[in-house]
Order: structure tokens, then sequence, then C-alpha cells
């Protein structure tokens, strides 16, 4: 039902923020609007630029969120989900047990 809902949010997925505006209605409940500010107000851009590809792929490798298709030594996987994490200021729980087993 998740991998639906990102895509029925229309937002391009992992390609631009779809992802993460898609987790944010997912664990803090927020509607659709409310999470597309609270994303785009944590990521320093406008909500028009949430689904621009071109926009939101260098956003991503700057902040090193995790993009589509993989670039060498760039953040992917548990890497990529602790930077959006933070940046988001949310928990995702593969993320704590990671944390939880290396301390």
């Amino acid at each position: 039902m998740h991998i639906a809902h990102i895509v029925a949010s229309g937002m391009g997925g992992i390609r631009t923020s779809g992802d993460l505006v898609a987790w944010m209605q997912m664990t803090h409940k927020m509607k659709i609007f409310e999470a597309k500010h609270y994303v785009a107000d944590k990521l320093g851009v406008d909500i028009i630029d949430l689904t621009n590809e071109e926009v939101m792929r260098q956003l991503r490798e700057q902040l090193e969120i995790g993009v589509i298709t993989s670039i060498a030594g760039s953040p992917k996987g548990l890497r990529a989900k602790l930077k959006i994490a933070e940046l988001l200021e949310i928990k995702i729980n593969s993320v704590n047990l990671f944390k939880s087993q290396i301390t």
C-alpha cells in the first residue's frame, strides 16, 4: 500500500520529492498540502520545485539523500535514509535499529 500511495501522489517518488512527502503523510498523518509545505521548508525550496526533476536531482545529490540512479560514492540505502531522518527530523525504524547496534 505504501508504494501505491507514493505513486499516487504524482510527485515522482525518489526522482523528485514524492517519497519524502509520502513519508510525512504516512508517519505524521499530514495532509498532502501540509506535507508538501513541511518538506519544501526543510529542503529550502519552493513547493513548485518539489516536482521538478532537475532541481530535485541536484538537491538530492547535494543533501546526500539518495537519487534513483546510483552515483559512485554517493549515499544510498541506509546511509541516505539516515540523512533523510536528520533532514526531516523524523524517526525511521531501520535507522534507529542501525544506530542502536553501532553504539
